[in-house]
């Protein structure tokens, strides 16, 4: 299973990312790129640089065949698909081993259990771990879906059983929207991951979204402790932290362990995140998925256990052993993840593509941002708004708030608009402060301040 020359399958943050652990190990990076990202960063820093199609990501990172024509052109021995595209798509998984290169990620069998949001519900039953109450596997058809609404009773939640990143997710409060609902879940999760297949869940108001990293070699599994990911708009998340502030050392330790007996009875390779719906009121927690890759919020993981997550990955998948025993990883101050996207959150977070004319990353102790960024770089509008992450670490977690605040005034990213301002102002609420909040609370808070 040794490589030395990977192909990373994605673009933006993310390839930089991983471009950057595996240099660290002595590995030849070759960057896959559409017409749009011909003069990224990532493109930039690779050692090796192949187009794979126009702007479209259908035809281009989402596509198999010419992602596995680049390999074979370039002398590629594994492919890393780092977060969203393909990196959750067992097919391509098995396509990548058929052709004979190295997956850096989960077996394709485990892929399509734990991808597959049903299937991994069921996996977690099995492992005698709590889930929200839902559908017994997928809802094939609309009839179907009333039928399994009625039985778990409204509000519910329709949700992609492929994929992740708070695409093809619905709540559906009564019966009468359930049509309007399902329908639109399924085909924007057909054009998301390709599959348009949806599971139902009881919809949990005012819970908190709390995750837990796991790395695994296939036959051992250990966690690196949990991530706070509340904070949220439409379902995708905003702000990212670890620890999380709601949990008790107990819970904490409970959950943790939790993932990793769901973890080991999958036989789980490499980096992977179980999520779970938190309730602090009662300290109950529901397992509700798991993303069988590398998260965006994984640096806030790193920097609070001092494991690099992407370099494990990718030793993992050259056949090593897991470099650490649980006892190893210890838990050591707060991180606190922005994200920032190229947007405008005064105008409805409208997207903001452009060139960037001036860029100043912050510094200092505690910082981190992992960025697409470069002065003269162009925001495409093809692809999603992300355009960096700032990540803090301190030795208490107000002490985290206080350098995200510090660092958010450094930044600089002129010639687009960003959601660094709204962070600026998140950084400083008194409610987040307290860690006083729900995966609601984020929604609430924008229409309060856009009313006010």
């Amino acid at each position: 299973m040794a490589f030395s020359r990977l192909l990373i399958a994605n673009r933006g943050e993310i390839a930089v990312r991983i471009q950057r652990a595996a240099r660290e190990l002595g590995l030849t990076t070759i960057q896959v790129h559409s017409a749009a990202d011909a003069e990224s960063l990532a493109v930039k820093m690779a050692d090796v640089a192949i187009g794979i199609g126009p702007p479209p990501a259908a035809k281009s990172y989402l596509d198999v065949g010419a992602i596995l024509r680049a390999a074979a052109e370039t002398g590629a021995q594994a492919i890393h698909p780092g977060y969203g595209f393909l990196s959750e798509n067992a097919d391509f998984a098995e396509a990548v081993e058929a052709a004979g290169l190295v997956f850096v990620g989960p077996r394709p069998e485990t892929i399509r259990t734990m991808g597959d949001k049903a299937a991994a519900r069921a996996a977690a039953q099995q492992a005698d771990v709590p889930v929200v109450p839902g559908s017994d596997g997928r809802v094939e058809t609309l009839a179907h879906a009333r039928i399994a609404a009625a039985e778990i009773g409204y509000p519910v939640m329709i949700k992609a059983a492929a994929g992740g990143g708070g695409r093809g997710i619905r709540v559906v409060e009564s019966a009468q929207g359930l049509e309007g609902a399902f329908d639109q879940a399924s085909a924007e999760a057909k054009a998301a991951f390709g599959d348009g297949g949806l599971y139902l869940e009881k919809f949990i108001a005012r819970a908190r979204h709390i995750e837990v990293q796991i790395l695994g070699d296939g036959r051992d599994a250990i966690h690196c402790y949990e991530r706070e990911c509340s904070l949220q708009r439409r379902r995708q998340k905003v702000w990212e932290e670890a620890p999380s502030p709601a949990l008790s050392p107990q819970a904490r330790e409970t959950l943790c362990a939790s993932a990793v007996a769901l973890a080991k009875s999958v036989g789980y390779r490499g980096a992977g995140t179980l999520e779970y719906l938190f309730d602090d009121a009662t300290g109950e927690f529901y397992f509700i998925e798991m993303n069988t890759r590398i998260q965006v919020e994984h640096p806030v993981t790193e920097m609070v256990c001092g494991v690099d997550l992407v370099r494990e990955m990718l030793r993992i998948a050259q056949g090593a052993p897991l470099a650490y025993k649980q006892s190893d990883i210890r838990l050591r101050g707060a991180a606190i993840e922005a994200r920032i996207n190229a947007e405008n959150p005064a105008l409805n977070f409208r997207p903001s593509p452009g060139k960037v004319t001036n860029y100043s990353p912050p510094g200092g102790p505690g910082v981190r941002f992992d960025t697409l960024l470069h002065s003269g770089c162009a925001i495409s509008p093809f692809y999603d708004s992300l355009i960096g992450k700032l990540i803090v670490w301190d030795e208490t977690r107000e002490l985290a708030l206080a350098r995200m605040r510090r660092a958010l005034g450094e930044l600089v990213v002129e010639g687009i608009d960003t959601t660094a301002p709204m962070h600026q102002t998140l950084a400083a609420d008194e409610a987040v402060g307290r860690g006083a909040f729900h995966t609601r609370w984020l929604e609430d808070w924008l229409t309060a301040r856009a009313a006010s």
